[in-house]
Formats: C-alpha cells, structure tokens, sequence
C-alpha cells in the first residue's frame, strides 16, 4: 500500500482482527455483486469505502423515482440511467482507486458461471427466487462463497454459504429449489427503507470479513429480524444430504 491508502484505510489497520495484511487482502479481492438496488446499495457502498479492489455490479434495471426512498447509491439527477452506471458513479466518488465493473444485464447460465468463478464472494442482493437459486448453484459450482440477503416490509434476512467448507449447508438446504415459492414484490408488499440497509450493510461485512480472514462467518447461521420490534432471531442451518444442489460435495467432518 502507498502513503495514501495507509491513510485512507488507517482505521482498518488499527484493528487486530485486520490489520495491513487484512487490508491488502479486501483491496486484492473480487466482489461480485448482483442487484444495484435496495440491497445492493448499501452492500456496494460499503465495499468500495472499504478499498475492494474489484466490484462487478449486475444489474437490468434502470433507476425509478420510487426507488429512491431506499435505493441509497443513485440520485433524483441519475432517474432513468441504468443502476449500474448509476453505481459505478457514486461507487468511484467515493474511491477512485478501485475498479467498478457495471453490467447491465441479467445473467444466467454459462455467463453466470464465468462471473461467479472470477470472483473472491458473490453478493446476491436479487429480489426473485430464481436468481437466488441460480446464483447458489452457481457458487456450488465453482466453490465460491455466497453472501445471501433478503428483505421485505418489515422483515429481513442474511446468512453465507461458503462452499469453500465441506460443511456447509448451501441456500437450497434451506429453500430446497425444486419447493414452490412465490416471490413477493416491494412494489406491491411494501419494505422499510432502513431495512434494506440493515441488511445490505451486514452483507458488505460479512464478504469483508471472509475476504479478509478474519472472525466467524453467518455460515451455518441464518439471522432474521423483525424489524418492527427490531428483534434478531438467529436459527442453525445445517447440511441437507439429499440437496438436489450440493448434495455431491464431499462431506464434512
């Protein structure tokens, strides 16, 4: 690191859990971020303040008006660009040195894979079913740590799958993918703005501190909060040996 990034990340360093070692780690990493919006804001903002070296945001959608009670990374001046230049802009205001990479698409398939496998952890900040279990498989696949969040009205969740364990449990020990599940929409259930940023910034610190080697991980965890009564409930999630995902991978001990 130079004079400036010791300065810019000195707080990081102060910290034993971090330190310099840490902080070349977070600014060598690769985050791949799906979903520019109410998650994906604070979970990116968060991540580039941190010095991330490399984040991939994925997203389709272009920024709306009713987006902006909780979408925090764009602005009234950026309505109508898509998220991800609109992102990538507010990412690079806040710290020029890293590289933002904004994909303006919805990906699946191989091109999912390929994004998947280059990244140190994948961030699913998606708000459909489908994607998440796309993106699980995905990071199966390629052995990649998962940072999965999930927020609606005034309930959220977050947990990590990191398939670089044998022992842990992927999302669809959880939410098997074959089960029915009907996705429920902001746009017509309604989310408390400050929910999304809750659990996107627990995303960010959680990809942080895998990236950076340090403390426990959510792995094996699943947190949810009632954000009414701002109550966290945390239950264990283990392994499902006839996951129709992970079910192939060597068990761990």
């Amino acid at each position: 690191m130079n004079d400036r990034q010791l300065l810019r990340y000195s707080r990081h360093i102060l910290l034993d859990e971090i330190g310099i070692e840490g902080q070349e780690r977070i600014l060598a990493a690769h985050v791949l971020v799906i979903g520019a919006g109410g998650l994906g804001s604070p979970a990116a903002l968060y991540l580039a303040s941190s010095g991330v070296g490399r984040l991939t945001l994925v997203d389709d959608d272009e920024v709306d008006l009713t987006n902006l009670q909780r979408q925090v990374m764009h602005t009234t001046a950026r309505i109508g660009q898509p998220k991800v230049d609109s992102g990538r802009d507010a990412l690079l205001q806040i710290n020029p040195e890293i590289e933002v990479v904004a994909l303006r698409e919805r990906v699946a398939g191989e091109r999912l894979a390929e994004l998947v496998g280059a990244a140190s952890v994948v961030l699913d900040c998606s708000d459909n079913f489908a994607t998440r279990q796309a993106v699980n498989a995905a990071c199966v696949a390629a052995g990649v740590p998962l940072v999965s969040g999930a927020a609606i009205r005034f309930d959220g969740q977050v947990s990590v799958y990191d398939m670089r364990d044998p022992a842990s449990p992927c999302y669809a020990c959880l939410f098997p993918a074959d089960s029915r599940f009907e996705d429920v929409a902001c746009s017509t259930m309604g989310v408390f703005a400050p929910l999304v940023g809750i659990i996107g910034a627990m995303q960010a610190a959680e990809a942080l501190k895998l990236v950076a080697g340090s403390g426990r991980s959510l792995a094996g965890r699943l947190l949810m909060l009632d954000g009414r009564a701002m109550e966290w409930t945390e239950i264990g999630v283990a392994r499902h040996p006839g996951c129709s995902v992970c079910g192939g991978r060597t068990p761990g001990p």
